[in-house]
C-alpha cells in the first residue's frame, strides 16, 4: 500500500486531476461503467498488449500534443477503452501499488492487434504519455523492468516558461491557491526533502513533488540522466518543446521515423491544452533564469547542444 503525503491535499484522480464526485444518476451510472471497463480489463491483462512507446515530459510541455497526434496515425492504437481518449496511466509514478494487472488494463488486447494486422498487413503499435515520469525518481527503473524495448519520447520547454505555465493548470484546476510569486516562495518549504522520502520509501507518492514543484521539475538533467542510465541512448529522443509548436510537421516526422511508422500527418497540428500566456514579473522572471542557468548548462551538457533559452 503506497504511503500518501499530507492527507490535507485535495483528492485526486488516479490520473492526476482533481477529484469530482460524481453528481446525478447519468455521471453515477458513467463512473460505474468505467470502473466495470476497467475491472474487465484487469481481468483480461494477461491478454494485453505492453507499450511499444512512452512520452515521459516534461509537463507543459506538448506532450498532451504530441500523444493526440500521435493516436491520430493509423498504426497507432488508443488506451482501453479507446472512448475515455487517455493519454497516460501515471502507474510508474503515482498508481504503482494497483499492479501490473492494473496497468496492463489499459492496453488493447493482442488479439485485436492480431485481428488488425491481418486485414491491413500492418501491426499497430500501442503506447502512453505521462510527463510525471521525466521528474519521477523510480519511473524510469520500473519501466524497464516491464518494457526494457519500450522507445521514448521527451520533449523539454523552456523551464521558467514551463514553471509559470504549471502554475496557471494548477490555479485552473484549483490545486493550487497561491499567486505565482507566492507558489514560487514557499514550493521549498512543500517540497523539501520529498525526493529523498521517495527514494528512501518507494511507496511514498508525494503530493507536493508531483504538483507544487514548479522550479524544480524544469532541472531537466537530473531526471533524464535517470532514464539514460536505465535504457540505452538510443531508445530515447530528446525534443525541444519549442522546436515542436515552431515546426510541428517536422518535429512529428522525426517522431515517426523514431518509431519506425510511415510518413503521416495528422488532419491539423492543433495545440492540444494551449492557453494564453500570461505575462509575469520581469523581476522574477530574470531570478528564476539566473537560478536555473546551471541546470540549463549541465542538461546542454548532457546532450551535447544548446537548448536557446537564455
Amino acid at each position: 500500500m503506497a504511503t500518501q503525503a499530507r492527507s490535507s491535499h485535495p483528492q485526486m484522480t488516479p490520473y492526476g486531476a482533481l477529484y469530482q464526485r460524481p453528481e446525478g444518476l447519468k455521471r453515477a451510472v458513467m463512473a460505474q461503467a468505467r470502473e466495470a471497463l476497467r475491472s474487465f480489463g484487469q481481468a483480461t491483462a494477461g491478454m494485453r498488449a505492453t507499450p511499444d512507446y512512452f512520452v515521459i515530459g516534461t509537463k507543459r510541455g506538448g506532450t498532451t500534443s504530441m500523444a493526440r497526434w500521435l493516436l491520430e496515425h493509423p498504426d497507432v492504437a488508443s488506451l482501453f477503452p479507446a472512448r475515455e481518449t487517455r493519454k497516460g496511466t501515471y502507474y510508474f509514478d503515482v498508481n504503482y501499488e494497483r499492479g501490473e494487472s492494473w496497468y496492463r488494463s489499459h492496453f488493447p488486447t493482442r488479439q485485436m492487434l492480431d485481428r488488425r494486422a491481418a486485414k491491413t498487413g500492418r501491426r499497430q503499435i500501442v503506447g502512453e504519455a505521462t510527463p510525471y515520469y521525466l521528474y519521477h525518481p523510480h519511473a524510469a527503473a520500473r519501466a524497464f523492468e516491464l518494457a526494457p524495448d519500450v522507445k521514448i519520447i521527451v520533449l523539454l520547454r523552456d523551464p521558467v516558461q514551463r514553471a509559470h505555465s504549471h502554475w496557471m493548470e494548477r490555479t485552473r484546476n484549483k490545486v493550487e491557491t497561491l499567486d505565482f510569486a507566492g507558489a514560487i516562495a514557499a514550493e521549498h518549504e512543500r517540497c523539501d526533502g520529498e525526493e529523498q522520502r521517495m527514494i528512501d520509501d518507494p511507496s511514498y507518492v508525494s503530493f507536493g513533488h508531483q504538483h507544487y514543484s514548479y522550479v524544480d521539475q524544469g532541472r531537466y538533467a537530473r531526471g533524464l540522466v535517470r532514464w539514460y542510465e536505465t535504457f540505452p541512448s538510443n531508445q530515447i529522443l530528446t525534443l525541444r518543446s519549442e522546436d515542436m509548436y515552431a515546426d510541428p510537421a517536422t518535429i512529428y516526422g522525426q517522431v515517426l521515423d523514431f518509431l519506425d511508422l510511415p510518413a503521416h500527418e495528422p488532419a491539423s497540428f492543433s495545440a492540444w491544452n494551449n492557453k494564453p500566456k500570461a505575462e509575469f514579473d520581469p523581476t522574477l522572471e530574470a531570478d528564476l533564469r539566473a537560478e536555473l542557468a546551471p541546470d540549463i548548462a549541465e542538461l546542454e551538457e548532457l546532450l551535447g547542444r544548446s537548448m536557446n533559452w537564455s
